[in-house]
């Protein structure tokens, strides 16, 4: 009979942990595979930092025609980072035989070197496939690229990340005030009110259907009888649904992410933990019972 592995979740306010005690996560092992000719080499060390929060990249391979003027400012990051270049020449004129090669390396690593999980940094929806047979194999597959990356190859991700926002200042939620006592209602109101959550550039979030979908389905998912869902729920069951990343959207976190959209109800209780209602539940409580 197999053992079953005991998994403890921590739950604080948006921040949602997983601990293995089987496994921790600075013990699992991540193959990155990088496509040089879709990714800037100034975003490495973004990379790496943002990965090392799922594993430990210790298989890193980069893809490319190392020989070509486009690559020159390459070399020195994979010394930098101890990435290894995997030169793959261009066979056919208009070919680009540096996404083939990719597949195989990757193909062969889940048979023989056997990572827990792949990430993959391009922004070609090529390589959607390879994500698919990845994921179906059991594995989480980490995506990075630019704004440009099709939606397929986003989708198909376990979680995936622009690397425009690796670099960017976001947006943490509004602080707000704890559920207060109805005597200090009033002190409350007379203090300043804070700022609202910027808003990402081009159309407003709630004009977004799919993200308003899924953010409201996470929602009805994890809600109390009261109607107010844990921040940290709601959080875990949008990503379930979908690689969302706040950041993605300029924002920080959940909390931040749920309240820019203006259609969710946003409670933050005396201990801290956060809980989000859908406005469009008229029946939710006035305020998170305790």
């Amino acid at each position: 009979m197999p053992v079953r592995k005991n998994i403890a979740i921590a739950l604080w306010g948006d921040k949602v942990e997983l601990e293995d005690r089987t496994r921790s996560t600075a013990d699992r092992r991540i193959a990155l595979l990088i496509d040089a000719d879709n990714v800037p080499h100034s975003k490495i060390a973004e990379m790496l930092a943002e990965l090392s929060k799922y594993g430990t990249a210790n298989i890193r391979r980069a893809y490319g025609d190392w020989a070509s003027a486009g690559l020159k400012n390459w070399k020195d990051k994979l010394h930098d980072f101890a990435i290894r270049p995997i030169q793959q020449f261009s066979y056919s004129s208009g070919k680009n035989a540096t996404d083939i090669a990719l597949v195989i390396d990757a193909m062969e690593l889940l048979y023989t070197q056997k990572p827990d999980a792949f990430c993959l940094a391009s922004s070609d929806a090529d390589f959607t496939p390879l994500v698919m047979q990845l994921k179906a194999n059991g594995h989480e597959v980490y995506g990075f690229g630019e704004r440009k990356t099709p939606a397929p190859f986003v989708n198909a991700c376990t979680a995936f990340l622009y690397l425009d926002t690796l670099d960017e200042p976001l947006v943490a939620a509004a602080p707000m005030e704890p559920a207060a006592k109805p005597k200090a209602k009033a002190n409350a109101e007379d203090k300043a009110k804070p700022a609202p959550a910027a808003k990402p550039a081009g159309k407003p979030l709630s004009q977004d259907t799919k993200l308003v979908t899924i953010l409201r389905g996470a929602v009805e998912a994890t809600a109390r009888e009261d109607g107010w869902a844990a921040m940290s729920a709601a959080g875990l069951a949008a990503r379930r649904q979908a690689p969302i990343d706040p950041r993605n959207y300029g924002v920080r976190n959940f909390t931040a992410l749920f309240e820019a959209t203006g259609l969710f109800d946003i409670a933050r209780v005396e201990n801290g933990q956060s809980y989000v209602a859908d406005k469009r539940n008229k029946e939710h409580s006035q305020q998170p019972s305790r």
